[in-house]
């Protein structure tokens, strides 16, 4: 597609109102807004936020569910120049305000309850010295304002795009802190560039049109429900229906009602739809184009997404956060069979390539670690150069840990993941970082955790314990703990005590002895 705007969020947000003016961007049962109205509200957001004393660089943290509102503002936020920080949904209070001091935001958009969960009082008691205020985008506490409150502290006139901040293309757009190997999550910084390029050539591949109805089921917390959901969308004049959690009856009445046509996610919510009992009397038509990745795809989950859901078009595609996302996809019309076994070829602009442990190029269908270089390539890791020069090469490789097999059709599959590293429903989970939680629990003394096979979820955390001297505890009060603790899909299903872990000579834990008796 032709892109004749500047290569920002506001860029795009310009354009998409003047092209597709009162065309609808976002349908919830709530609200219903055009794309020239999203423009309006987002203005007004960029307004309240700079009378608020954001700045631009001011990193704004957003804590909350799928809504219009979470999109209305983490668009003004882009209009004010400032930088978006989300935040997972699952996060307990500990967990997020880690991230809040790290990144060093200055204002935090939340809620006051979802899922029985008041947000606000997850924080008591942190210390948050940047933090310079709460707003609540729904709901109410004591300790907030209201959204509704807080924009209208704003002009009575907001900025026009002619006289809103400077944004360029090469300014901070967001940091998403992603967990990794050392136990504590880094911050991933993207341009604005970078995100607009990426998911206008992401549409064009995965066959993304003007007037889409598109599903989010995606949290806007993800990758998955930002960039390759609303501003995907926003690019390409689609319109979005928010969906704060996932439920498989509610996404199917949701289809039929609403007519959606497409909708993007990992493997698991296919799997809970094609088992869902209302599956076979509603009304799925509509449904033209899948877009799954983040976990592996069984081959016989294509077939019947197409055979049972009716999905015309099934894509599979590869990335991670330090690339903006993505790096592969599988373009349209790609046979089932490689759809299924494959996550595509990269993206223009990208280079992609496999190496063995001295860093020699292999050929094709010998597996190494799988290495990128392009524009999709995250600037680096907030304020922690040492991590990002061990992600990122002299000559610009990010060396993305997972081991891979590039075919003689640059096809790439991955073949194993990460070291350690293992996928929840879609959510990436990091070992280190949950053995770091158990290290808390006063009765334990060590752990190793590991991802084992579960037919609901693709994989779920199998905890191996071993007890401090003369304390009592079970698998059952480990798992309790750990749920209060810890987001639920870095909770353990599993956890076996044991007497000892497996040891080499070194003094380190051989995972793949416990992968092995897990597997026994």
């Amino acid at each position: 597609m032709t892109f004749d705007a500047p290569y920002t969020l506001p860029g795009v947000l310009a354009r998409a109102s003047a092209l597709y003016g009162d065309a609808p961007a976002i349908v919830t049962d709530e609200t219903r807004l055009t794309f020239r109205e999203l423009a309006i509200k987002a203005r007004a957001a960029a307004a309240a936020l700079t009378t608020a004393g954001i700045r631009k660089g001011d990193r704004v943290a957003i804590w909350a569910p799928n809504s219009a509102e979470w999109i209305v503002a983490a668009l003004g936020v882009a209009l004010s120049g400032a930088v978006l920080v989300p935040l997972n949904t699952r996060l307990k209070g500990k967990e997020a305000a880690f991230i809040l001091r790290r990144s060093g935001a200055r204002l935090l958009l939340t809620v006051g309850e979802f899922l029985g969960t008041r947000y606000p009082e997850l924080l008591a008691g942190e210390s948050l010295p940047a933090l310079a205020g709460t707003v609540l985008l729904a709901g109410t506490h004591a300790s907030a304002r209201s959204w509704r409150e807080f924009v209208a502290t704003g002009p009575d006139t907001p900025a026009s795009p002619e006289t809103a901040v400077m944004v360029g293309p090469r300014d901070l757009a967001d940091i998403m802190f992603t967990s990794g190997t050392t136990g504590m999550p880094k911050g991933v910084m993207s341009t604005h560039e970078q995100n607009v390029r990426v998911y206008i050539t992401w549409a064009d591949t995965v066959g993304l049109r003007t007037g889409d109805r598109y599903l989010a089921v995606n949290p806007f917390f993800h990758t998955f429900g930002y960039k390759a959901g609303w501003l995907a969308s926003l690019i390409r004049g689609a319109t979005i229906y928010p969906v704060p959690v996932f439920d498989a009856a509610t996404v199917l009445t949701r289809i039929a009602r609403d007519r959606v046509t497409v909708l993007p996610g990992p493997p698991t919510i296919y799997q809970s739809l094609l088992a869902h009992e209302a599956r076979e009397r509603s009304d799925l038509s509509s449904l033209r184009l899948a877009v799954t990745g983040a976990a592996n795809v069984p081959p016989i989950l294509i077939r019947r997404m197409r055979e049972e859901l009716g999905f015309e078009s099934v894509v599979t595609a590869y990335g991670l956060t330090e690339s903006t996302g993505t790096v592969t996809i599988c373009p349209r019309g790609t046979p089932d069979e490689i759809v299924a076994t494959r996550c595509g070829v990269p993206m223009a602009g990208v280079e992609v390539r496999c190496v063995d442990d001295t860093g020699r190029s292999l050929p094709a269908n010998e597996p190494g670690e799988v290495l990128v270089r392009g524009f999709n390539v995250m600037l680096g890791y907030f304020e922690d150069p040492a991590a990002t020069a061990e992600a990122i090469d002299a000559d610009g490789w990010l060396h993305t840990g997972d081991v891979g097999v590039l075919d003689e059709q640059g096809f790439l599959r991955i073949t194993d993941r990460r070291k350690d590293m293992f996928i929840v429903g879609g959510f990436n989970c990091y070992p280190a970082e949950i053995e770091k939680m158990l290290s808390e629990h006063p009765a334990v003394a060590q752990s190793a955790v590991i991802g084992v096979p579960d037919e609901r979820l693709g994989e779920v955390g199998k905890a191996f314990v071993v007890l401090r001297p003369h304390v009592a505890a079970d698998a059952a009060q480990i798992i309790a703990w750990c749920r209060e603790n810890m987001a639920n899909y870095k909770v353990p299903r599993h956890v076996e005590i044991v007497s000892a872990l497996p040891m080499n000579a070194a003094g380190k834990v051989q995972k793949f002895a416990l992968r092995g008796e897990a597997a026994s």
